[in-house]
């Protein structure tokens, strides 16, 4: 079995030798005479022979590169799925509960498969969509750190990523891509390199390959075998490279922060792209009994570094009324490639973010993907020329009513158009109303109520349920038909069995949402009858959790408005409101009866509503945000502001797996 020194001895010598390969055959320009080459030649083949170890790219095996026609699909018996994300040192503190943990460097660039059998490489194939990827074998000796022949006999699964140094990368920034578009980070282009048809080309571009993981293999050495750790380590012996990591017993936030920027710095002194750092449970049986969600699997988390920053243009900004009357402006950004995904829009939000930043179009712009998911511009490198009458239109786009600066509820200076009539006003409207959330109509999509507006079919929320007057006129619209018609008024027919919360959400109350209905349903029963009641009592409604000032005089002016309350009794003779009772656990199984719980990010695998009902089953009120009275924050992936908020007021944060585990799930 081959030793440490021997190995880095043998890598050395290989890219040595390649790199004298490459003056003499491709540079006409050798630095060291032939005697010197075939002594190290030499020197390499008695290695490869003792250790029995040889890598894919080693000269003794290179004699040319192969070409292919086609990346044929394969299937990953394991899959390949992705890690849970945080940005949290929190997070990583929660997540480790007292386990060993690895903490290593995330590289950035393509996982990558590499499956042994009886010593020899018999496949290497990219993660895909982490069930079905394609077969790069033919790339195998073009990338360096791959060993082509190993001393082990079973099989061996091995994944890692396929990266370019970032030295390579900065020198070879003048390579285009199929677009004829400068590549714009390394990940880009080792993605590109790696599932090239022809090797040589990927030779040229100093691809690497570091390991991260061993999904199969090295069962049968049980005195190590079950630390993931001692698995990579393992690796070594058989011509691999190691990834920077560190194991922890037990780690506070000081430990970690340190770990942190000494992990950085390790990085960029090997000259290795990084996105952030890996954590996992190093216990391979344990790992094993985290499970999995269709995304990713749960015995790790990835620690993202703080959101990278990428130039832009500003090109354009679009406006669109909402059915409230608020214009909201979008950016239409020349495309920026950000975590592999083209990003080309943003939402502005309001004027008083325009003007914060002083946004023309033409402005030179810094562009984020907040969270790793929400495209955002965080500066504007070109101040100093705004004109906000140029970038605000003086009429609707929509109706071309005059448009009105407005400041809201949060103190923003926002556009608004007042015109009720306003087609795309009314439109959103009607979109609100069917979508399910609401009345959860199938099938009215906001293409076919366009149509049905502009018809004149549809002036009130009542006529929805009346469309079957025009049902001859209907089918005959380009795209329908009797089937389509069936389906479309079997689906507003079932939408006539409704609950109390959905119908309030219908009515398209400000600020009333599913948080908001929630509670008005408990408070009231789903008693549509009992809440206009209390409504005329002038009701206090500011008393209810998470209800302010503000919410108490939405209610209050909307029923005071004619045309709403007649909207609100006429829609209740088409519809049959029910009451939904939830499942409770009993009160004796959780901490969390009569607490006010509050959700931040993605909890896997439930949708909002469906951790807020799992958060009202216990016994506590699901609140939407975060205040003096709100108990406990669950903050899962991609957590927003209000994981700040909760830790400036001191509330309990947990993640998804303590609350699962306090509630004996």
């Amino acid at each position: 079995m081959a030793n440490a020194v021997e190995m880095s001895t043998m890598r050395k010598l290989v890219a040595q030798l390649n790199q004298y390969r490459h003056e003499y055959y491709n540079l006409n320009a050798p630095s060291v005479a032939d005697d010197v080459y075939d002594y190290m030649y030499d020197e390499l083949l008695a290695l490869e022979e003792h250790t029995g170890v040889c890598m894919a790219n080693s000269p003794t095996q290179t004699v040319g590169y192969p070409v292919v026609s086609a990346l044929p699909k394969v299937a990953h018996d394991i899959p390949l799925l992705s890690l849970d994300k945080t940005k949290s040192i929190e997070d990583l503190i929660a997540f480790q509960a007292g386990r060993t943990v690895d903490l290593s460097l995330k590289l950035d660039g393509l996982t990558t498969e590499l499956i042994y059998e009886n010593g020899q490489l018999i496949r290497l194939s990219t993660r895909g969509d982490g069930s079905i990827g394609e077969n790069i074998t033919h790339n195998a000796k073009a990338i360096s750190g791959i060993p082509e022949r190993i001393p082990y006999e079973d099989r061996l699964v091995v994944v890692g990523e396929s990266f370019i140094h970032n030295s390579d990368f900065e020198s070879l920034k003048s390579i285009t891509d199929s677009a004829g578009n400068p590549y714009k980070n390394s990940r880009n282009l080792a993605a590109g390199s790696i599932r090239a048809f022809d090797a040589a080309i990927c030779a040229q571009r100093h691809v690497s390959f570091l390991p991260f993981s061993v999904l199969e293999g090295f069962e049968e050495y049980t005195d190590w075998a079950n630390g993931k750790h001692a698995r990579l380590l393992k690796l070594t012996e058989f011509g691999f490279g190691v990834i920077h990591a560190v194991q922890l017993q037990d780690g506070d936030k000081a430990q970690y922060e340190q770990l942190i920027a000494q992990m950085r710095e390790a990085a960029e002194m090997s000259d290795l792209p990084i996105d952030g750092l890996v954590l996992t449970y190093d216990e391979v049986d344990y790992s094993r009994t985290c499970g999995r969600t269709g995304h990713h699997f749960k015995d790790g988390l990835a620690f993202k570094f703080e959101d990278e920053l990428y130039e832009s243009v500003l090109r354009d900004i679009e406006w669109t009324p909402s059915r409230t009357g608020e214009i909201a402006p979008v950016a239409v950004l020349d495309s920026v490639v950000i975590d592999g995904c083209t990003v080309s829009r943003a939402s502005l939000h309001n004027l008083s973010f325009i003007e914060s930043l002083e946004l023309m179009p033409g402005c030179r712009v810094l562009v984020s993907k907040r969270n790793m998911i929400i495209p955002h511009i965080e500066e504007n490198l070109e101040r100093g020329h705004f004109d906000l009458d140029a970038v605000t239109p003086k009429h609707c786009p929509c109706c071309g009513a005059e448009t009105r600066f407005h400041i809201t509820d949060g103190g923003k200076k926002a556009l608004f158009c007042d015109n009720p009539d306003c087609a795309m006003r009314k439109l959103r409207r009607f979109v609100h109303f069917a979508s399910k959330k609401a009345m959860d109509i199938e099938g009215l999509s906001e293409a076919t109520l366009e149509r049905l507006i502009a018809r004149g079919w549809l002036h009130s929320f009542t006529d929805v349920y009346r469309l079957d007057h025009y049902m001859q006129e209907i089918i005959c619209m380009d795209g329908f038909g009797e089937k389509s018609w069936d389906n479309l008024w079997g689906a507003i027919q079932r939408s006539r069995n409704t609950t109390f919360e959905r119908y309030l959400i219908a009515m398209d109350i400000p600020m009333i949402g599913n948080h908001a209905s929630k509670v008005l349903a408990k408070q009231f029963g789903s008693s549509p009858s009992a809440f206009e009641e209390a409504v005329e009592n002038d009701f206090d409604f500011s008393q209810l959790p998470d209800f302010g000032e503000t919410l108490r005089q939405n209610i209050h002016q909307w029923f005071a408005q004619e045309e709403n309350r007649i909207l609100w009794e006429e829609l209740q003779e088409m519809v049959t409101i029910q009451t939904v009772t939830t499942e409770t656990h009993s009160m004796e199984d959780n901490p969390f009866v009569g607490c006010t719980m509050v959700v931040t990010g993605k909890v896997e695998p439930y949708t909002r509503s469906g951790i807020n009902a799992k958060i009202e089953s216990l016994g506590a009120v699901a609140g939407s945000s975060v205040t003096k009275k709100t108990d406990y924050l669950i903050c899962g992936e991609n957590a927003g502001s209000k994981l700040d908020k909760a830790r400036a007021l001191g509330i309990r944060v947990l993640s998804p797996g303590e609350f699962f585990r306090m509630i004996g799930e």
